[in-house]
């Protein structure tokens, strides 16, 4: 189901540019308990132009310890791992000012939709199954490098709304306390451009439906992220439908 999602991203968006010969490659560390995957992703991903592998991790900790000491584009992270599990050292990169430019993209074996969300909670750009066409592996490493969410927002936005709805209690405990008194921080433009984010537009439609430029959407969107404490739009969807400023099954 998640390499039916990339494939729906990567048709919506277009092909994903390839870095030129100019630019710098882009950095990457490789978190993963097990040898033989580091040493494929390692493989795959070096057979591509404008990659750099510079570290890998055996577990959660290493990753961030590598992601504070060597500041990558982007660190490939699996879910189950010893010490401190992928969606922890997800949060604890995500959270850390001095690496708010490193992204995360969850890799795994399992299927399971409740991963994605709790990825994208964390603050994950993506999340990719480890059995990916190798195509899509280094697709999905741009596209989250690149600050996009790695799933289409309309698929992105039915998960959030399966899993608030699975999770009640957490949505309004966000909205009563401390996510409630950051939404209070938003001026009405701002709160306006979250819900529609929240529901699935593109920069491009909500300056559309706006009347503002795509340019302007992206600089509320960068105040928005500020104000909420999201590292990126991914989290953006989940902090709106956590703090009920969009309810599940609503209608633009």
């Amino acid at each position: 189901m998640i390499e039916r999602h990339l494939r729906e991203a990567r048709s919506a968006a277009g092909e994903v540019p390839v870095r030129s010969a100019g630019e710098r490659p882009l950095r990457l560390v490789v978190a993963d308990d097990q040898d033989l995957v580091r040493s494929g992703f390692r493989l795959i991903l070096s057979s591509y132009d404008g990659f750099s592998i510079v570290g890998e991790a055996r577990d959660g900790e290493e990753a961030v310890e590598l992601a504070r000491r060597l500041v990558p584009d982007v660190v490939l992270m699996d879910i189950r791992m010893p010490h401190l599990n992928g969606i922890e050292a997800t949060r604890a990169i995500t959270g850390d000012p001095a690496l708010a430019d490193v992204r995360v993209l969850i890799l795994t074996t399992f299927d399971i939709d409740e991963y994605v969300y709790d990825a994208l909670a964390a603050g994950a750009g993506g999340f990719l199954l480890k059995d990916a066409e190798p195509d899509d592996i280094a697709a999905a490493v741009r596209v989250v490098a690149a600050g996009d969410a790695l799933i289409q927002p309309s698929v992105m936005r039915r998960l959030v709304e399966t899993f608030v709805r699975m999770r009640p209690a957490a949505g309004a405990g966000v909205a009563a306390g401390e996510g409630g008194s950051a939404f209070s921080a938003l001026t009405e433009r701002e709160r306006e451009i979250l819900v529609q984010v929240a529901r699935g537009m593109t920069n491009d439609e909500i300056g559309a439906e706006l009347f503002i430029s795509p340019a302007t959407v992206k600089t509320h969107l960068a105040r928005i992220m500020a104000k909420l404490g999201a590292h990126d739009r991914a989290q953006l969807v989940v902090r709106a439908y956590e703090g009920g400023l969009v309810r599940p099954g609503a209608r633009g």
